[in-house]
């Protein structure tokens, strides 16, 4: 077990980030072209998985071992996005479904 420069939490060896305080403990890993593999978990990923709650889920999947900040950005967009739309059809049926019947 390694411990972690920033915050001094025991991190295992195989991991690139702390998962503590987000600090990279480890290089990036690279692409078969020898480029580093660019993980800055912006909002404009988070964006996209609450847009598209599934392409949000289907990119956290696959990315949650290469890049931890982006799929962690995909995949609360992902479960807002989904919660939201389930909260927006529970209320849509509450208040409109008897209206679109009586009349």
């Amino acid at each position: 077990m390694a411990y972690c420069r920033n915050c001094g939490s025991e991190v295992s060896d195989e991991a690139v980030v702390c998962p503590h305080c987000g600090v990279q403990v480890k290089e990036l890993a690279k692409t078969k072209s020898g480029a580093h593999i660019v993980d800055s978990g912006g909002f404009g990923w988070g964006l996209l998985g609450f847009c598209i709650p599934v392409v949000g889920l289907v990119l956290y999947l696959v990315w949650r071992y290469d890049r931890p900040l982006t799929s962690k950005a995909l995949g609360i967009g992902a479960l807002v996005g989904f919660i939201s739309s389930i909260i927006i059809y529970v209320v849509y049926f509450i208040f409109f479904f008897d209206y679109l019947y009586l009349y």
